[in-house]
């Protein structure tokens, strides 16, 4: 392939273009805050579903705490109307008061068993309302993480679009009037290897360093000016300048 030495000289423009929106791209891709980012929403996702399961230990144990508080209060109406009969002389035969009495201590020892059932009950809701408590805070703080992450990420991809505009703006001059062969086989090339030309620079390839030897160098020499020099180890083309040491 033949090309102006100048647009070939050109090439080493568009290529530091090229190389500075992909260096671009490459940190908006890596940005640090977006592995943190990624992290703390699977964190949160875990704290969701823990504060789910909370919430429904929470639940079972009201639904269970107000049914041992109808109990409780079941019994004791219950206590409070046979003393009230046995008080009021209602109940005048012996076996009657005596059948009574140990009624009553046999509801004294259910409402005894009872209420200690309901304070166990009443003592795990209020873990339970500890733990969904502690879940909601370690949310919170997630959040407010997640927040600062987000907006830091933002403000960072902002400067490196404004950044990434600028370059694609540039480029379109530099690739103003370069012939149409040339620029197909440095995009082919650029597809492949990241970057589709490079200088060479004191008998090394600057795309992937390998330095020429002799025989190589004496065959780019003897080459015409117009000559399209493509690198032996990487394929990239070779820019030749006064820095190339031939």
């Amino acid at each position: 392939m033949k090309a102006d030495p100048t647009h070939q000289v050109k090439l080493l423009d568009v290529a530091e273009l090229d190389s500075r929106a992909a260096q671009l791209r490459h940190q908006r891709a890596h940005l640090p805050e977006l592995a943190e980012i990624a992290a703390l929403e699977a964190e949160r996702t875990e704290i969701t579903d823990q504060v789910r399961d909370a919430r429904i230990v929470v639940d079972d144990l009201t639904v269970e705490q107000a049914k041992a508080d109808r109990e409780v209060e079941q019994v004791k109406a219950r206590r409070e109307r046979d003393r009230t009969r046995m008080d009021s002389g209602q109940i005048t035969q012996p076996k009657d008061l005596e059948r009574m009495q140990h009624e009553l201590v046999s509801l004294e020892r259910r409402i005894t068993t009872l209420e200690d059932a309901e304070l166990e009950v009443m003592e795990a809701l209020e873990q339970a309302q500890q733990v969904l408590d502690a879940l909601a805070i370690r949310a919170d703080d997630v959040d407010a993480k997640l927040g600062e992450l987000v907006t830091a990420r933002d403000e960072k991809r902002v400067g490196i679009d404004a950044s990434l505009d600028e370059v694609t703006a540039a480029r379109g001059p530099a690739i103003e009037g370069m012939p149409e062969d040339l620029m197909a086989l440095y995009e082919r090339l650029r597809e492949q290897k990241g970057i589709g030309a490079a200088l060479l620079r004191a008998r090394q390839c600057g795309g992937c360093n390998m330095t020429l030897d002799a025989s190589e160098l004496a065959r780019i020499k003897a080459a015409p000016a117009d000559e399209v020099i493509r690198c032996e180890e990487c394929q990239r083309i070779l820019v030749r300048t006064d820095e190339s040491g031939l």
